[in-house]
């Protein structure tokens, strides 16, 4: 893939960042309104009990309003809420202190819209990865794109199977908890495990 086109996302999969590296060019979608139910403000992390889905709560009023401008709901105690759970899940992984210092700033921040908040978390993780891949957002709109850049908007979804993701092959790793490997959480899974190794994986999972 040379040009791609990613919706934002909230500390997005282990597919999504496997994709920005696979690319020569990335584009994230900064136009569109906010896709309810997608992984624009949830992702998935791996705990003592098996796959925990965190959700960060957004001000929806109205069924159109641009992702951009969508602000986070702080009257729900979200932050605190995510920061336990991922202590719990990665708290006695190898890397969590490494790289734990940085994710909990961001997401105590307060950051006001949820744009702003994805962006932050988004390029902490492409630092990490060491990641240098040119990252573009969009000024306009455009529901069909030119035939030279692959579009991956909301291709990553939770409704959607990991096998129909044509770019990824899930690449086992060594996680903290269960016995039977859990494919494709948030990149905190895999960066928390795994560490300086964590860039390696994302190269072997490519289809």
């Amino acid at each position: 893939m040379k040009k791609i086109l990613l919706d934002i996302q909230y500390l997005p999969s282990v597919a999504y960042f496997t994709a920005i590296r696979q690319a020569d060019e990335v584009w994230i979608e900064a136009q569109q309104n906010f896709v309810k139910q997608s992984y624009q403000n949830r992702c998935r992390i791996l705990g003592a009990n098996g796959v925990l889905n965190l959700s960060v709560p957004v001000n929806h009023r109205s069924r159109k309003i641009p992702i951009r401008e969508l602000t986070i709901d702080y009257k729900q105690k979200w932050m605190n809420t995510h920061w336990r759970a991922l202590q719990s899940a990665y708290g006695k992984s190898p890397f969590f202190d490494y790289y734990s210092d940085e994710v909990r700033e961001i997401i105590l921040s307060q950051c006001a819209t949820l744009f702003e908040l994805n962006s932050k978390l988004m390029t902490l993780c492409l630092k990490y990865l060491q990641i240098g891949t040119p990252v573009r957002f969009t000024e306009k709109f455009e529901k069909e794109v030119d035939g030279n850049v692959t579009d991956l908007r909301s291709v990553i979804h939770p409704k959607k199977a990991v096998s129909e993701l044509q770019w990824f092959t899930a690449q086992p790793y060594h996680q903290i908890f269960g016995n039977n490997f859990a494919a494709n959480l948030s990149i905190l899974d895999l960066l928390f495990c795994e560490g300086p190794m964590a860039g390696s994986i994302l190269e072997q999972s490519r289809a």
